[in-house]
């Protein structure tokens, strides 16, 4: 047992006893919580301004009627989902083959300049720095308008491809800060370790320093194929004939009443994206554990 000095041993007595009241009491305050908060009172009114639409496309979609009026539950907006709206599927497969495509490119460059910008040192690093967050800022008016003026310029067919590059070009910088964030909290110890059992430069980064970065990856991948699926205004500037996604294509719609079919959509991609998160969720969980 370590010998302690009789003075230190006493001041130390002397603070515990002096930090019992204070822990007392703040055992005290929890037990005594308000009956009224205002933090939990904004908590109770976003969590029902997010959800509460969702729960209102849920009900709608087993209408039986075409209008607000309920007449009672039915699935024939679901029938005609499957059986009867291949123009419909089609434009969702196009927004999803747009969103995974566009998402990864956006990871793989966005991670890339991540671990290049923060870890080496160039000429130009500070303007890449600064240049990089511009399509965030920017409105979506602006920048559509820009890619347009950039395709018509370089006499590429709007279609698809055009797609792809638009909607990869502003996810770019939501994947480069999310990484970024994360390479910010990077042990570079680790890096020094590789190389002194061997390791070169390649093989860090793809058995250390990417494995130790891969949340903050799946975060801004993500990120990216969510804000190329619901992506609207830049996609109807730079999109062609054959190249309609599901947002131009529900928006086509408002002209002639928006169909149930549509809430019946909605509620069974409300089904598939949290069945995704919650896989998603555990196996992020299960990776953090092993390494």
């Amino acid at each position: 047992m370590k010998y302690q000095h009789p003075l230190h041993l006493m001041l130390t007595l002397k603070r515990k006893k002096a930090s019992e009241p204070g822990r007392h009491a703040k055992r005290q305050w929890k037990k005594r919580a308000p009956a009224f908060s205002f933090s939990g009172a904004v908590l109770c009114l976003a969590l029902l301004f997010l959800f509460i639409p969702l729960f209102v496309i849920t009900v709608y979609s087993f209408n039986g009627s075409k209008d607000t009026t309920f007449t009672g539950v039915s699935f024939e907006w679901y029938q005609k989902l499957f059986l009867d709206s291949s123009d419909l599927w089609h434009a969702l497969l196009n927004s999803f083959f747009i969103a995974f495509t566009s998402g990864i490119a956006a990871t793989v460059l966005g991670t890339l300049a991540a671990i290049g910008v923060s870890w080496y040192k160039f000429r130009g690093r500070s303007y890449i720095q600064t240049t990089s967050f511009l399509p965030m800022v920017l409105p979506e008016v602006i920048m559509g308008v820009s890619l347009l003026i950039f395709f018509s310029g370089i006499k590429m067919a709007l279609g698809l491809l055009t797609i792809f590059i638009a909607h990869t070009t502003f996810c770019l910088p939501f994947v480069y800060l999310m990484v970024t964030a994360r390479i910010d909290e990077f042990d570079y110890s680790i890096i020094e370790a590789s190389h002194d059992l061997g390791a070169n430069e390649v093989q860090t980064l793809f058995r250390v320093i990417i494995p130790a970065i891969m949340p903050g990856i799946v975060s801004g991948f993500m990120m990216s194929v969510t804000m190329s699926l619901e992506d609207y205004v830049i996609t109807s500037l730079v999109s062609g004939p054959g190249s309609t996604t599901l947002p131009l294509y529900v928006y086509s719609m408002i002209r002639f009443g928006v169909s149930p079919v549509i809430n019946a959509l909605s509620f069974v991609l409300i089904l598939a994206i949290c069945a995704v998160t919650f896989v998603l969720r555990k196996g992020l969980k299960s990776f953090a554990a092993a390494h």
